[in-house]
């Protein structure tokens, strides 16, 4: 199949290195709002950790006295209208990942594909100063931002273009970037970067799982970007792992994907479910409850950890003024 999409790769890139030059050149303008706005993104089509890191900076301006809300596409989601998330709503109208912000991160989120006007919505409904975070922000040019924070995977350096590989922009792209943000054990591939001419300070964070550990047997299932990753990290961390079910990111659950879990559970003779805090917000109480009758529903957080906080506090905090 990628040896088909070739022909389509240079057509690709030609469009992204067209609208990256009308932005850089000032041929199509971008729109600054009041308060200033901190991008968070990557490269690749998913799973690099954005909705962990968009908590975690939310959580650390918080305690350090600097209002925030955030500002997301809300993939997936039903209504159109652009609109402060429900913390008790539900993931079809706010999309999973704005959900799980809002009920995480103790900030207002607002939705909407006009990120722009959607700024505008918080900033007449909430109290400022405070920062915009842009999430999943890199490639969305139109809205003016004061710091470019983007997260790679390992993967990335390996990777093609859409529509062969996962990549919505070349690692050249990184020369827009305020900061790069990798993962502790990735560190080494800084000096990849800067072979590639990228000047850009690079952050390291950790993945911290808090796997129960008195789970027993279980079955472990999500519907994320990298769901090998979450099996991998529950069994470094101790969980006996009867059986697994990947389903594709933002899934949507089925009867028959409910059905599915239970067999595997029955014949398992599993404890216990492990799935993710992002699959929880897209499970229907209805579901939870008959898997719960079942084996206990569990839910394995995971969260994300700067090495050097300082790094970040000192790029970041002098934008709340």
């Amino acid at each position: 199949m990628r040896r088909l999409l070739w022909p389509l790769n240079p057509v690709y890139a030609a469009s992204v290195a067209a609208k990256n030059v009308a932005y850089d050149r000032g041929w199509l303008k971008t729109k600054r709002t009041q308060w200033p706005v901190v991008s968070v993104g990557n490269l690749s089509a998913g799973g690099s950790g954005k909705t962990p890191f968009v908590i975690a900076l939310a959580k650390l301006l918080v305690r350090n006295g600097v209002q925030a809300d955030v500002l997301s596409r809300g993939y997936g989601r039903s209504a159109d209208a652009i609109e402060k998330v429900n913390p008790a709503g539900d993931a079809e109208r706010s999309g999973d990942e704005p959900l799980l912000i809002a009920q995480t991160a103790g900030v207002p989120v607002y939705v909407g594909a006009d990120r722009y006007e959607a700024a505008l919505v918080a900033e007449k409904n909430e109290s400022g100063p405070r920062i915009h975070l842009l999430d999943d922000g890199f490639q969305h040019r139109r809205l003016a931002r004061d710091l470019d924070i983007v997260l790679l995977h390992r993967t990335d350096f390996s990777e093609s273009l859409l529509p062969v590989g996962n990549l919505r922009e070349p690692l050249s792209a990184l020369r827009r970037a305020s900061a790069v943000v990798l993962r502790q054990e990735d560190a080494a591939f800084e000096e990849n970067l800067r072979e590639r001419g990228i000047e850009a300070p690079v952050w390291l964070i950790r993945r911290v799982m808090n796997v129960p550990f008195d789970a027993g047997r279980v079955v472990a299932f999500c519907g994320i970007a990298r769901p090998g990753e979450f099996f991998s990290l529950l069994r470094a961390n101790g969980a006996e792992v009867a059986d697994t079910l990947a389903f594709r990111d933002h899934h949507r659950y089925t009867e028959d994907d409910l059905k599915r879990l239970i067999g595997l559970a029955k014949s398992a003779k599993a404890d216990a479910f492990l799935t993710t805090e992002k699959d929880s917000v897209r499970l229907p109480q209805e579901m939870k409850e008959r898997l719960s009758a079942v084996a206990p529903l569990r839910l394995v957080p995971l969260e994300t950890r700067f090495e050097d906080m300082s790094a970040v506090l000192k790029k970041v905090l002098p934008l709340a003024g």
